[in-house]
Formats: structure tokens, sequence, C-alpha cells
């Protein structure tokens, strides 16, 4: 189990620094923002997958399933959608100039 959960914060870590690429090489701003949403969602609810799998596999209580458990569902439903917001008015406001 401490493999799989070393394997998952491994690939989390690694989609985060794939990601501060991104911010350094892609061209415009909406490139950046889409690549980086993506990639982070992505690691950080990974990140949260391998506490979780820590968490049952050093028998912690539910309590910390649950909490964990909601903020992937907070992060899953939150960082998409501001991502989104931004990008519609970063468009309506170079449209609008």
């Amino acid at each position: 189990m401490s493999i799989l959960i070393g394997v998952i914060t491994t690939l989390a870590f690694t989609l985060l620094i794939i990601s501060a690429i991104g911010i350094l090489r892609l061209p415009s701003a909406l490139a950046r923002q889409h690549a980086v949403t993506k990639a982070a969602t992505l690691s950080l609810s990974l990140l949260i997958l391998a506490i979780l799998l820590h968490a049952v596999h050093m028998g912690w209580s539910s309590d910390w399933v649950v909490k964990l458990s909601l903020l992937l569902g907070f992060i899953l439903l939150t960082l998409p959608l501001a991502s989104h917001t931004l990008a519609r008015s970063s468009l309506y406001e170079e449209q609008n100039r």
C-alpha cells in the first residue's frame, strides 16, 4: 500500500511541475489558464486520493475520510468553475475594448 501511495504522490507532484512549466511556456493567458487548471485539478485530486489511502491504511478515524472526500468534491467542483468564469471574463474584457 505504501508503494501505491508513493506512486500516486509522485504523479501528483509531477503534474504540478508540468503545470508550472505550462505557465512559463504557453503563449496566451487563456492557454496558460486552461493547462494550469486541468493539471492542478488532477494533481490535487491525486494528492487527496493518496492521503485518503494513507488514512485508511493507517486506521485513522472515519472523520478524516469524510472530510477528505468532501474536500475532493469541493476541489473538483470549484476549480473548473472558477477557471471557466475567469476565462469568460477575460474574453468579455477582450471583446469590449
